[in-house]
């Protein structure tokens, strides 16, 4: 069997520690199907209107010059991914931020890209 190690230590101290803290498949294919939500710029636009409220996709339609139907089909996916949640009054449905990790991940986010800018 061939050493596949990327270095010459004879020993790597606390890798049987890191494997036990690491998480198992299952959650990283969540993570990454979590971040996933946030690789696509109408999907980012739409969690930025909703930092001002709750919106109708109407009105998120017009703020970003989008049809309703693809407001509509993003906020879709958003509310599959539990980033937005959906209010009914009537015959109306309005849509808002799941929770504050929402806002916190969407500024760490824009933070780490102005700090390498």
């Amino acid at each position: 069997m061939t050493d596949e190690r990327c270095c010459d230590l004879d020993e790597h101290e606390g890798l049987d520690d890191i494997k036990k803290k690491m998480l198992d498949d299952d959650m990283f294919f969540y993570l990454a199907d979590f971040f996933k939500m946030f690789g696509d710029s109408t999907r980012i636009k739409i969690i930025c209107a909703l930092f001002n409220g709750d919106m109708c996709v109407g009105s998120i339609a017009e703020l970003l010059n989008m049809t309703q139907s693809s407001i509509s089909h993003q906020l879709r996916i958003l509310k599959a991914s539990r980033l937005v949640k959906v209010r009914k009054e009537g015959k109306y449905a309005f849509y808002s931020l799941d929770d504050i990790h929402v806002v916190e991940i969407y500024k760490m986010g824009l933070e780490h890209i102005k700090e390498k800018l």
